[in-house]
């Protein structure tokens, strides 16, 4: 990531939280690599007032997306507000230059407005995704992912998947080490792929199975070591394996088997932080059964092996035998 400049957006009434997400991500990683610029941004007089009453100071104008390799918009503060035509020009500007795009959460009907985001897949917060939906008939909407990466733009659900979005561009840009380092030094997952699910709403459970399938849940998590069936994970539910399949997805967002491997895979990144337990051992106890699976599959997830995971964060300490 050398020489890499980052403009960050802000506006009137922006929510300091959407505004801290990339500067925080960002802004950690510059003693890393002297060669990142983070700037932020307005197109709106200096200083601006924030969602939270207090003002913050910018200094600097739309001139900064002129030369940033990565333009970020980190919310709006009305998704019925069209923004500025000055704003939407820079953007589709920035972008015709070969600059990659970032939309989270509502910053997504910015890129929307500005007609960036037509013919791709695209998401944004659960809550405003019908909304969405209808404006933007000519966008892909995916509601139901964390984030979502298309070809040199990227748009993320609210709050903490702007988090998620912004350390997978700090993985994509620069490498996985750094963005784990980041990710533990803010106390969050280092890694939670763009496909998984975002925690709608769901204060209690609908219906009385689903109150059964949030107690199965659990008790999947303390035995994923063996191997569980879908007929068998119904017939524990008191359900059809059609019933179950339903109820499973509407209260979790995803099929069974990917569940099962996110919650082992995630198993093993906290066995590989925090023990010397043997990949082989790790493999049995998460259900993976072997030690090529495992590795297999953490690859793909995580772009990296285990035994690299586990130096990144108990540095160069060999496991005893």
């Amino acid at each position: 990531m050398k020489n890499q400049k980052i403009a960050v957006v802000a506006f009137n009434q922006i929510s300091p939280f959407h505004l801290s997400v990339p500067c925080l991500v960002f802004s950690e990683s510059l003693p890393v690599n002297p060669g990142l610029e983070l700037r932020v941004c307005a197109f709106e007089a200096s200083p601006l007032i924030t969602s939270a009453g207090f003002s913050i100071v910018v200094d600097h104008g739309l001139e900064a997306l002129e030369t940033a390799q990565t333009v970020i918009v980190p919310s709006w503060r009305d998704p019925n507000e069209r923004p500025p035509q000055p704003l939407l020009d820079a953007l589709v500007a920035a972008h015709r230059r070969g600059a990659q795009l970032v939309g989270l959460c509502l910053g997504a009907f910015v890129l929307a407005e500005a007609g960036l985001l037509e013919g791709r897949k695209a998401t944004t917060h659960w809550a405003w995704a019908q909304d969405f939906a209808k404006r933007f008939p000519g966008v892909q909407l995916d509601a139901d992912v964390l984030y979502v990466d298309d070809d040199r733009i990227l748009t993320s659900a609210g709050t903490s998947a702007g988090l998620d979005c912004c350390l997978h561009l700090l993985r994509q840009q620069y490498d996985t080490a750094t963005a784990n380092r980041i990710a533990r030094q803010l106390v969050m997952p280092p890694h939670r792929q763009g496909g998984q699910a975002q925690f709608i709403e769901q204060p209690l459970p609908a219906t009385s199975r689903d109150s059964r399938l949030s107690s199965l849940l659990d008790w999947m998590r303390a035995h994923l070591h063996e191997q569980h069936s879908l007929d068998r994970l119904a017939e524990k539910s008191l359900m059809s394996r059609r019933t179950f399949t339903r109820h499973f997805r509407q209260l979790t967002g995803t099929t069974v088997n990917d569940w099962l491997l996110r919650e082992r895979l995630a198993l093993c990144q906290r066995l590989l932080e925090t023990t010397h337990q043997s990949i082989d051992h790790i493999a049995n106890i998460t259900g993976f059964g072997s030690p090529v699976s495992l590795r297999l599959h953490f690859g793909k997830m995580f772009k990296v092996s285990p035994t690299a995971w586990r130096k990144t964060f108990q540095g160069n300490e060999t496991a005893p035998r």
